[in-house]
């Protein structure tokens, strides 16, 4: 319901791209892939930016931003979906402690592309899938470990620090 008020919001106000893209629900983590114009991530980050400043009674915790790219040839859904992981899907002990936070973002979008193809599969079979919540196999799933590192990797801003680095100007030096 959040996320439903948010994008409708989104588009009356602003008269913005639709939004599309996975909330993927894990027992104690969510992982959103949000698919926009850059205006509408942009309002969307915001208003995440303000929720995580409610602290503790917060709806979302510890919130990150993990990557934003624009001029996207095709979007990967062309719905909004809702997917949930029954059971926690893990790593092999440690494995993704030791690795570095740009290898550990790589297999977490591999991931998402096989289950944006997953969901393809799930449209073509489906005439309305963007209204129920779906349970992908676990090979589908970004590991519950994988996620935890990407919350507690600096490489990952928070909202609040994305937006502080976006709406900053660079200042290159005049000489350079």
């Amino acid at each position: 319901g959040y996320h439903r008020g948010l994008f409708e919001n989104a588009l009356e106000d602003h008269s913005r791209e639709q939004v599309s893209g996975l909330l993927l629900l894990y027992p104690s983590s969510m992982l959103h892939v949000i698919e926009s114009c850059s205006s509408t991530i942009h309002l969307i980050i915001q208003d995440l930016a303000s929720l995580q400043n409610q602290g503790h009674s917060a709806l979302l915790q510890e919130i990150k931003v993990l990557v934003v790219a624009h001029n996207i040839p095709a979007r990967l859904f062309p719905d909004w979906y809702v997917a949930r992981a029954t059971s926690p899907v893990t790593c092999p002990e440690g494995s993704t402690q030791s690795e570095p936070t740009a290898e550990v973002v790589t297999q977490c979008l591999t991931l998402l592309l096989k289950l944006a193809a997953w969901i393809q599969s799930l449209e073509d079979d489906s005439e309305d899938t963007s209204e129920s919540v779906h349970t992908p196999a676990p090979e589908l799933l970004i590991p519950v470990d994988t996620i935890n590192c990407l919350c507690n990797a600096e490489e990952c801003a928070s909202p609040e620090d994305f937006l502080s680095i976006y709406l900053s100007p660079s200042q290159p030096a005049l000489d350079s």
